[in-house]
């Protein structure tokens, strides 16, 4: 008996051991509070230069450093949903400068700049449809998700975007 227990007591030691192995779950990533998410805005852009008009928005709450924001712009309606395209977006004006515009943004875990800018003939003092009465959907998601598979999310389709992320749209409202 007095040898039963000792070799008992390291198999108790050794099962702990090996149970606590973390190492079993490498695909599985814990983000914690990270979760995508997204809302709305209506951007009132101010000038900078003649071509160039920007716009600068805060987040609530500083965002964990491995999210990835996603800005698309509302480009028209079909079949009454809205279109979205993801920036950078460069819109040719069709006449015989080739002028175009050019819809990109940045972002810092603070907030967001979105930039209107466009050739250097095209005026947007004089073509304010460039940049006034613009609708963009602001798209916060994790840059790790855990999943193995459709880890490659077409992120230029807003749709598949969506649906990977899992985004109630009914719950996506306008910013003020």
């Amino acid at each position: 008996m007095r040898k039963f227990l000792p070799l008992l007591m390291l198999a108790f030691v050794s099962l702990f051991i090996f149970s606590c192995d973390n190492n079993d779950n490498e695909d599985v990533v814990v983000t914690e509070d990270t979760y995508a998410t997204a809302y709305d805005i209506a951007p009132t852009f101010s000038r900078s230069t003649s071509n160039l008009y920007q716009f600068s928005d805060e987040f609530n709450s500083p965002l964990v450093e491995s999210d990835v924001v996603l800005i698309y712009m509302q480009t028209g309606v079909a079949n009454g949903s809205p279109i979205w395209r993801l920036l950078p977006y460069t819109f040719f004006v069709d006449n015989a400068t080739n002028d175009e515009v050019d819809y990109s943004f940045d972002f810092s875990k603070f907030d967001i700049q979105i930039n209107v800018n466009s050739t250097p003939t095209l005026n947007l003092d004089s073509n304010s449809t460039y940049y006034a009465g613009k609708r963009f959907r602001v798209v916060v998601v994790p840059a790790k998700t855990g999943k193995s598979s459709g880890s490659n999310v077409d992120h230029n389709d807003y749709n598949a975007v969506v649906k990977y992320y899992g985004i109630d749209e009914a719950k996506i409202k306008l910013k003020n």
